[in-house]
């Protein structure tokens, strides 16, 4: 199921009648009497469809009960999203006009201000950093320009409805395990962590050594 779709509103207009005027308003025809918006709908999802499978996807995303804008939405969505040409946020962003300079030719104040204007570059390409309190800022910004913007990822339009989250301890690895369970689970997480995992050790919590990431751009209407 899908958590948004676009609406339409309809909005009534008034009239005045004088006092010689009392019939009722004629009926207003209605707008599409043989449903051929609704054939066409069908049809545009079906070739959507189509598409999906050819990119070696199935239909299974897409709820059974889902109203059909919201199918043909998620679908056409889908398709951009994997037939995009390949990039890197590398490129994105220094195509956008920010130089992406090496970190060793940068003091800890240039360095501090350039890792914030590539933040704010990410999030103009829909793309935001997440779990990085753990890093200070030359190893946040040497981690970016080493690895993380160097990653393949689909050239999309920005506003295109796709957001790209970069998670600095997403990689599944166990030290990332670590990192996370230490600075970012919360009990309940450490809990089902230690349900699932019984015979791995959960490190004791400890705050995180920065405080950056409530500063960090979200998406919009996430806060």
């Amino acid at each position: 199921m899908f958590s948004s779709h676009r609406g339409r509103a309809l909005r009534k207009e008034s009239k005045m009648l004088t006092p010689f005027s009392e019939m009722p308003d004629p009926p207003r025809p209605i707008a599409d009497p043989l449903g051929l918006e609704a054939i066409d709908q069908q049809i545009r999802i079906n070739e959507l469809r189509a598409q999906t499978e050819a990119l070696g996807m199935s239909d299974g995303y897409v709820s059974a009960d889902a109203p059909p804008e919201i199918e043909e939405e998620f679908l056409r969505s889908v398709v951009a999203y994997e037939s995009a040409p390949m990039t890197t946020h590398f490129a994105q962003i220094e195509q956008a006009g920010v130089k992406l300079t090496p970190p060793e030719k940068l003091d800890d104040t240039a360095l501090t201000a350039k890792l914030w204007e590539v933040i704010h570059a990410l999030a103009r390409l829909d793309t935001f950093l997440e779990n990085t309190n753990h890093l200070g800022d030359r190893e946040l910004y040497a981690q970016l320009w080493q690895e993380s913007l160097r990653e393949s990822t689909p050239c999309l339009p920005p506003g295109s409805g796709w957001v790209c989250h970069l998670d600095l301890v997403g990689s599944g690895s166990d030290e990332d395990s670590d990192l996370y369970l230490r600075y970012y689970a919360d009990e309940r997480t450490r809990e089902h962590w230690r349900s699932d995992f019984p015979v791995e050790e959960v490190p004791p919590h400890e705050d995180p050594p920065f405080d950056r990431d409530r500063l960090l751009p979200r998406p919009s209407g996430n806060g």
